[in-house]
């Protein structure tokens, strides 16, 4: 982890938002990455070529809102034509895990590590920033990400074209139950969509150097302009993220099986035995994990048959 004694700030939002607002609402960022080495279409077509294929996911960016996750239209290219075509490919595209090259990695830490200082930390573990990973966005003009929710934190950050960024407030029910938000974490991550959702919409409208902190679970959705864009989600885990998400995923596990569930934090008691059984079991198939094929098979195992709808084959 990176321990200089002074970082410049990368990040900047307001300080009363930040004071007021940070973990747990949406608010205005600003950040110093655009035109970032690391962040141009060549650099990010070679990532494309060095990443395993099962952390690209592409698709058509002519999507709904509400867009069918058995329905989600391909595009019938590799995925570093994609990136270098991107103007004309007519596609949506994510790099995950980008933090597994040691470039973005640094990239990623030095950038939360300035958000942890603004804060009066020295470092990224004392600020709660655990489990960092970056996700990097490619996407034509005119390119719909549909309306889902995340598992992590996010500092949101865009670095080329045009994007509004519309998200909603996850502790509103009549716009995403707990059945739901457990689905979109465990099966797939898109949501269904009303327009009479829009009302109660936090829109940000996003140019080059600007982005927005996105709460964990927050449902949201995007879309971009006339001009293709680029956009990467830093995001971290902590402690309590990491629990929530274990106790998601094995509900679902076991409402699958036919033994309905409460949600996180309606049972402490049950909570606290099924995440130590869960995370047991969990650290025992890791290693696994280190093998794609095998990642194939517990993504089907744990998501379903669509689970590896992007790789080719699959």
């Amino acid at each position: 982890m990176n321990t200089l004694a002074a970082i410049a700030p990368v990040i900047t939002a307001d300080q009363d938002a930040l004071r007021r607002d940070f973990p747990l609402k949406p608010f205005a960022i600003h950040h110093k990455l655009a035109g970032h080495p690391l962040l141009t279409l060549p650099r990010i077509a070679q990532l494309a070529a060095e990443l395993p294929r099962d952390l690209i996911e592409y698709n058509s960016g002519k999507v709904a809102i509400s867009q069918d996750p058995d329905a989600i239209p391909s595009v019938d290219l590799d995925p570093v034509e994609v990136v270098k075509r991107i103007e004309t490919a007519g596609a949506w595209m994510v790099l995950k895990r980008v933090e597994n090259s040691p470039e973005y990695r640094r990239l990623l830490e030095d950038t939360l590590l300035s958000v942890a200082r603004a804060r009066g930390f020295n470092s990224l573990l004392d600020a709660g920033f655990e489990q960092v990973e970056g996700f990097l966005f490619v996407s034509s003009p005119n390119s719909t990400t549909p309306f889902h929710l995340d598992s992590e934190d996010n500092f949101f950050v865009h670095i080329h074209g045009e994007k509004f960024f519309t998200i909603f407030d996850n502790t509103d029910r009549s716009i995403v139950s707990d059945d739901e938000i457990e689905r979109s974490m465990t099966k797939h991550r898109n949501l269904k969509y009303d327009e009479s959702f829009a009302p109660r919409a936090t829109e940000f409208h996003l140019f080059a150097g600007d982005g927005c902190y996105v709460p964990y679970q927050w449902p949201h959705w995007v879309r971009t302009s006339g001009s293709f864009s680029i956009s990467m989600a830093i995001t971290w885990k902590t402690r309590e993220v990491r629990r929530l998400n274990d106790l998601h995923f094995f509900n679902s596990m076991l409402r699958g099986i036919g033994f309905p569930q409460q949600p996180p934090g309606k049972q402490p008691v049950l909570d606290r035995l099924k995440l130590a059984f869960y995370r047991t079991v969990t650290t025992a198939i890791r290693p696994l994990r280190a093998s794609m094929a095998m990642r194939r098979v517990l993504r089907r195992i744990a998501l379903g048959k669509r689970a590896n709808y992007y790789l080719k084959g699959a």
